[in-house]
């Protein structure tokens, strides 16, 4: 199921994106570090970071619906850079629930560095669709 999960949102596949974990209570998923994620010193791009946050923000968020909810899309992100993450690394981040509700989610993605470091927390709204 990770895997059909991962493969039904086009840019975490496009960037291999891989879903480890998915249940209500927690979502995990790694990225690796490619040269072509990179800025140009060499440090994984801010917005690698955040589509890796929202795609597991989203497919908790999916996790959650209410009966008769169709999807959920993201309605606002925040992102606290904190360190640098190399090219031929992996990262890996954690999605848990701040508050679930009827219309609304909210998230928060620690993604760390292969060293268990946090390189960036980022905290999302879901609405229901």
């Amino acid at each position: 199921m990770n895997r059909e999960i991962a493969a039904s949102m086009p840019l975490a596949k496009l960037l291999g994106i891989t879903i480890t974990q998915a249940d209500s209570e927690l979502v995990e998923g790694t990225l690796q570090v490619k040269e072509e994620f990179c800025t140009l010193g060499g440090s994984l791009h801010g917005g690698a970071i955040m589509t890796l946050a929202d795609s597991l923000g989203a497919v908790a968020a999916f996790l959650n619906l209410p009966e008769g909810a169709t999807g959920t899309t993201t309605i606002e992100s925040k992102t606290n850079f904190l360190r640098a993450a190399a090219a031929g690394t992996t990262v890996t981040g954690r999605t848990m629930a701040v508050n679930v509700g009827r219309r609304l989610s909210v998230w928060t993605t620690t993604i760390s560095d292969e060293d268990g470091k946090a390189i960036a927390v980022t905290t999302q709204t879901q609405l229901v669709i």
